[in-house]
């Protein structure tokens, strides 16, 4: 059958510069019935293992340091025992979240610029998009028609801003060098809210 995308909507809060807000994220599995590669960790690792059902879990790809897409990663790693990947630049995001909680955690792997993934017979580019957060990382799997976008690109436009280490001039040009150059017809997958196409967010990017 090959792989297929599937979805699952973990809520809870998003803390950052001392602001809470409750926040539902999506949690995107990518593979097939035997195995899959799970894109981002929000909040809590329990609803994530459901979603799993069993199945080998090839790696768990961060799209960037907020503490609603890594609470529960290592969770995950240790009900799983799959390898955490995650862009450096966001290290001061990753310690914000673990550092007193589990201090000594650690990712496994560093996320990259063209770091490939290879699950249920399709690949997966990383995509370096900074802006949201310097070490923010889309996922591109072409054979699916597909960009896990985490916070860089939603329906209806950019990421946010205006918190700490983010930067909306770099946020653009990510988009504009990285995303907006995939076919139009492909699918943006986002962190939050629902599904857009390339082609719908052209006229959003400003």
């Amino acid at each position: 059958m090959g792989a297929r995308i599937e979805k699952a909507v973990v809520s809870g809060v998003f803390s950052l510069d001392g602001q809470d807000f409750d926040v539902d994220n999506n949690v995107w599995l990518v593979g097939d019935d035997d195995e899959v590669l799970v894109i981002d960790a929000p909040h809590r690792a329990e609803p994530i293992v459901e979603a799993v059902g069993g199945r080998k879990v090839t790696a768990i790809v961060l799209t960037h340091g907020h503490n609603d897409h890594i609470t529960a990663a290592v969770d995950l790693r240790e009900a799983t025992g799959a390898p955490i990947w995650f862009h450096p630049a966001d290290t001061m995001l990753w310690d914000m979240v673990y550092g007193a909680v589990h201090p000594g955690a650690r990712p496994d792997e560093a996320l990259g610029e063209g770091t490939r993934f290879r699950v249920a017979g399709t690949t997966l580019s990383a995509l370096h998009t900074p802006g949201h957060s310097p070490g923010s990382t889309c996922l591109h799997a072409p054979d699916l028609a597909a960009v896990f976008s985490g916070d860089t690109l939603f329906s209806g436009g950019p990421g946010a801003t205006g918190r700490s280490f983010s930067d909306h001039p770099t946020i653009v040009r990510s988009i504009r060098a990285k995303l907006l150059t995939l076919h139009g017809d492909t699918v943006v997958h986002t962190g939050h809210g629902e599904d857009t196409r390339i082609s719908a967010e052209i006229s959003t990017v400003s």
